[in-house]
């Protein structure tokens, strides 16, 4: 397994496994979304909890749980070994660097964005996937719907979501087509067609995702 260890530690092969892992929570954002999103159906969380408990008591979700943690550790601990090889090629920063003549400030920024949602994460996962998974909270009486409501009568606590949420967007906006390009699928036939469906995707999921805490604390929703 030595060829493995020695692909997956160069260049190219850390560049492929941000790729694939980034792809595969990019799925996992779908499966998530979808299902908060049925929050909109107006129906006092009804859809919202069945879909809740379905996905915290089938085994299979359960098992691919664990599958998606270990994508988004390998995400992060891989994120983190391409910054740093990035800092050691340039051990100096440049006098003038005029980042913007070539890319966007969100390409250039993706490991400050990636420390942000890093840091979202804990809490939304604190929130809700360590209540409803390592607490005896989750009751008939007070289900993950009415913790959503309770969470999000904060404005602090939708702040951050929404701020969480725009960072995600970015983070997409980049990743998605720096991905395919990763793979070796960069093509001009193609390219523009992946860059645009990323663009949408980003804006879609992170608009999505505000949109949420925020129509709770409104109560735009019941």
């Amino acid at each position: 397994m030595a060829w493995l260890s020695k692909s997956l530690n160069s260049s190219l092969g850390k560049k492929l496994l941000m790729a694939i892992t980034g792809l595969f929570l990019v799925s996992f954002l779908i499966v998530h979304c979808g299902l908060n999103a049925t929050i909109f159906l107006n129906d006092g969380g009804v859809t919202f909890n069945a879909g809740a408990e379905f996905m915290a008591k089938n085994p299979i979700i359960r098992t691919m749980e664990i599958v998606l943690f270990g994508g988004l550790l390998l995400h992060i601990l891989d994120g983190l070994r391409l910054w740093m090889d990035n800092k050691k090629k340039r051990p100096v920063a440049y006098a003038v660097i005029d980042g913007a003549a070539n890319s966007k400030w969100y390409s250039r920024s993706m490991g400050l964005l990636g420390t942000l949602l890093l840091l979202f994460l804990i809490i939304h996962l604190k929130h809700f996937w360590y209540f409803s998974r390592l607490t005896d909270n989750l009751t008939e009486e007070h289900t993950l719907y009415n913790e959503m409501q309770a969470v999000f009568a904060s404005p602090i606590v939708v702040v951050i979501y929404v701020l969480g949420c725009i960072s995600l967007g970015y983070h997409l906006l980049h990743g998605f087509q720096s991905a395919f390009q990763s793979l070796g699928w960069n093509h001009p036939k193609y390219t523009p067609t992946i860059k645009c469906i990323g663009a949408a995707y980003a804006i879609i999921i992170a608009a999505l995702f505000a949109a949420m805490p925020i129509a709770l604390h409104f109560n735009l929703i019941h």
